[in-house]
């Protein structure tokens, strides 16, 4: 089978028009990037009503080399317009950190993929580096305020605001600024983060619109005076500017699938690190403007669909209709035990005893009363034995269980999926949060490592516990909370697989940002600035001398 790229070159797009007349968007909202991307405006729409029903899409506890969540969605996304539906798909933006690292893009797969793979993947219509702009202006201004005679008394070693670079370089993440000569500025340990786990990031993505934006932008802690009072971006002044560099940014951006499907791209905070969901404002416009909305959330279901409907669905007001639960049988057996170097072996008990890890996922999806059904991305080392060994399992636990090959045949693939998934959403839906809003922090972290991780207990350090008493104090007790934790095992141990008993969860550290509105609770060894593997994905890309990119997966 050809390359993504391959794939994907020799694809014919249709012009960026007629999507967007397939979408039913205005011509007059189009801000067009070239022949294939727009941006779009979207403020025709701001009396219109919400009418799609939503599908989430979320997974099982991931290899290495993924599961093929996005290319579900996408494939998902064709099927049901394969099948006659007026159907929108909301995708986050790829972060080029794992593009030049180790995980890659995130426009899918094979023959259920966003075009232009290689231009989403990489530079886009820009949106990341006006966020990495706007994130750093405060970061600038800030500092300078510190140097011009410091009038609003900032403590620079409480300074809480942290750079952002859109790359993975582990040498940012505790440097030390302004050094040698006064001239240089005021001398201070700082931080960096990957743009795509920064609060700007998160902000974008839960922001209604430019002034909520900006609103929320301005409510952000940067730092602590001396006398421990907080500082706001407010403080500094810079609301305005921030608007002004990010007013194109926050617009949706509108591509096409393989098939020519209207595609909304915008926002892409990490699942592991951040809430993990594509901008509230591209959902909500595919609500009002087709009748099924497909999305999906980073990594399994124990971050990204947690965080969809404890955080985004919160904020917006949202109603899922239908969740899919992606798993794989290669994912299983790693969950049952076998080694991941043998994982295109067959072996029936490994993924029998790995299935484990997708009942526990499933009972934390059926604990917010929505529809559920499995669907097995099905690879072609996949046996007849294993299909069989999870088809069983799912009729006796009574859940829906459907096998897609989108990745191979495209649309055709997902057809079983698109209409199983159709009938789900229609059926009863009782949709809730995990956690009231009036809970503790500490209460509403443990709910969600007890009843979505499974854990027996949290453990908080002196520093975590610290800083939550101080939350609360200072007003914040009500927040809802963002887990940040590895996406490899249901605990904060990347290398403990399946489902174990009577673990606990370490939270180190925690928080504040206020203007997503949530505090955000760090545990095991998570990092907010990745690094590079060995052999990043950097060394195999090039471009020909026909203009020809290869190596982008």
């Amino acid at each position: 089978m050809l390359k993504d790229i391959e794939i994907a070159q020799q694809n014919q797009m249709e012009a960026i028009s007629e999507i967007a007349q397939r979408a039913h968007i205005k011509e007059e909202a189009l801000e067009s990037y070239g022949k294939y991307k727009t941006k779009v405006n979207v403020d025709y729409l701001k009396e219109a009503k919400e009418k799609g029903k939503l599908i989430l899409v979320t997974a099982t506890n991931p290899t290495k080399a993924g599961e093929g969540k996005s290319t579900i969605t996408i494939g998902l996304a064709d099927s049901l317009r394969a099948s006659g539906k007026d159907v929108i798909a909301c995708l986050r933006e790829p972060s080029m950190g794992p593009v030049f690292g180790l995980k890659g893009g995130a426009t899918g797969g094979g023959y259920a993929q966003v075009m232009p793979m290689d231009e989403i993947n990489l530079h886009f219509t820009g949106d990341m580096h006006a966020i990495t702009a706007a994130n750093n202006l405060v970061s600038a201004v800030l500092d300078n305020s510190i140097y011009q005679g410091n009038p609003l008394k900032i403590d620079p070693s409480k300074v809480v605001w942290k750079r952002c670079l859109d790359l993975n370089d582990r040498t940012l993440r505790d440097i030390t600024i302004a050094q040698n000569k006064k001239s240089n500025g005021v001398e201070r340990a700082d931080h960096f983060t990957i743009t795509v786990a920064s609060e700007t990031m998160a902000i974008l993505c839960l922001a209604k619109d430019l002034a909520d934006f900006q609103k929320r932008m301005e409510s952000c802690i940067v730092a602590y005076t001396y006398d421990d009072k907080p500082i706001t971006i407010k403080d500094l002044g810079i609301g305005g500017s921030l608007a002004v560099l990010m007013k194109d940014a926050l617009k949706p951006n509108l591509v096409q699938t393989l098939e020519h499907t209207p595609v909304l791209v915008h926002g892409g905070p990490f699942a592991n690190i951040a809430h993990g969901c594509n901008s509230l404002i591209a959902t909500k416009t595919a609500l009002k403007l087709s009748d099924y909305v497909v999305t999906e959330a980073g990594f399994g279901s124990d971050l990204g669909a947690e965080k969809f409907l404890d955080i985004k669905c919160r904020v917006g007001a949202l109603k899922p209709s239908a969740i899919v639960l992606v798993t794989t049988c290669r994912a299983l057996k790693l969950n049952g035990g076998k080694d991941e170097k043998e994982l295109k072996t067959e072996d029936v008990q490994a993924l029998e005893k790995g299935i484990a890890n997708l009942s526990k996922h499933l009972d934390s999806m059926r604990q917010y009363d929505v529809p559920v059904i499995v669907c097995l991305n099905r690879f072609e080392e996949d046996t007849k034995q294993e299909i069989a060994a999870l088809a069983k399992w799912c009729e006796e636990v009574k859940v829906d269980f459907s096998i897609a090959t989108s990745f191979k045949d495209g649309s055709k693939g997902g057809l079983d999926l698109a209409d199983k998934v159709v009938k789900l959403c229609e059926r009863e839906n009782h949709f809730h949060h995990l956690y009231d809003d009036n809970m503790s922090l500490e209460d509403k972290i443990k709910k969600i490592a007890q009843k979505i991780y499974g854990a027996k207990d949290v453990e908080f350090s002196e520093l975590a516990l610290n800083k939550l008493s101080d939350y609360t104090r200072r007003g914040y007790g009500k927040m809802m909370v963002c887990m940040a934790k590895t996406q490899n095992s249901l605990t904060d141990d990347a290398k403990v697989y399946g489902f174990p008993k009577d673990f606990v969860i370490h939270v180190k550290d925690v928080s504040l940002s206020v203007g997503a509105g949530f505090v955000v609770a760090y545990t095991g060894n998570i990092l907010t600035m990745p690094g590079l593997p060995v052999h990043p994905n950097a060394c195999d890309i090039g471009i020909d001398k026909k203009g020809k990119i290869y190596g982008l997966f």
